[in-house]
């Protein structure tokens, strides 16, 4: 079954929201009343916790209410401002591993409302290679990371490992040659500097045949994304292209490194997404 955080996190804001609204119109009113009736010593001597059980106010109101507010700003800074995510596969290496814990822009690509994902306020639009958080087209409630290779109108093309944009190729220089005991993929990788219109970043790429070949035209309001461990990554070339109305985010900062359960969480991979 699949975890839908943001659902159950929207649920929870509703119940809390309408426990504090009946709190707030049907209860707090009575016991305005009734300590408006007091004398204002026997007022002050009244806890916090005895003034809001009256006018018979039921504790589990009290109780599912007093969540509120704190819900409420998680809710509000997840869906509006900035949202966390772990990296659960390697798809995205060198640029982030298994275990990064990420921060994504909510702002970028239009301010969207929760759940539903459709945007309320434009902002700014993708570029070619930001590093993009999105609903899985074949199953939304999965979030995907990727990085942004075509744009709506791009022609895309992959052959013999090299990346074709309307029919420029993409710059790569071979940086270094890890073997096994240095790749978390436990496979030997060259490593190469790869240029996507300005942005600089690593990729992987195994020495094996990759049968993840092809050409594509990205449709309007649509986008081709692919990971930067190019021969372990089930991306556009597997299963089509990402529908606007999916994106969530732009990923911008690893804030922290936490593999396994039982490890000590690090910071040695904080810093800024390129």
């Amino acid at each position: 079954m699949d975890f839908d955080f943001e659902l159950i996190l929207a649920i929870a804001f509703l119940i809390t929201l309408a426990a504090w609204l009946v709190d707030r119109l049907v209860y707090a009113p009575k016991r305005k009343f009734i300590l408006s009736q007091m004398a204002p010593e026997a007022v002050a001597a009244l806890d916090k916790n005895v003034k809001q059980n009256l006018a018979d106010t039921p504790k589990w109101l009290l109780e599912v209410k007093s969540y509120f507010v704190i819900i409420a700003v998680i809710f509000g800074l997840r869906s509006f401002v900035a949202e966390p995510f772990q990296i659960p596969s390697g798809s995205m290496l060198p640029t982030l591993e298994i275990g990064d814990f990420i921060l994504v822009n909510k702002m970028d690509y239009g301010i969207r409302l929760p759940v539903l994902n459709s945007t309320i306020i434009p902002t700014t639009e993708p570029k070619r290679g930001d590093v993009v958080v999105f609903k899985y087209p074949e199953n939304p409630s999965l979030n995907y990371i990727k990085r942004m290779i075509g744009l709506p109108g791009d022609v895309i093309s992959y052959h013999n490992k090299r990346l074709m944009i309307n029919g420029e190729l993409m710059d790569e220089s071979l940086l270094a040659e890890l073997p096994v005991s240095l790749n978390p993929s436990r496979e030997p990788v060259a490593v190469f500097q790869e240029e996507l219109d300005g942005v600089s970043h690593e990729v992987y790429k195994s020495y094996r045949r990759n049968p993840l070949e092809g050409d594509w035209v990205v449709p309007e309001g649509q986008y081709f994304v692919m990971g930067d461990n190019r021969d372990n990554s089930a991306d556009s070339r597997v299963w089509g292209f990402v529908p606007e109305e999916n994106l969530k985010g732009r990923a911008f900062y690893v804030w922290l490194h936490w593999d396994e359960f039982f490890s000590l969480p690090s910071f040695k991979n904080n810093g800024l997404i390129e």
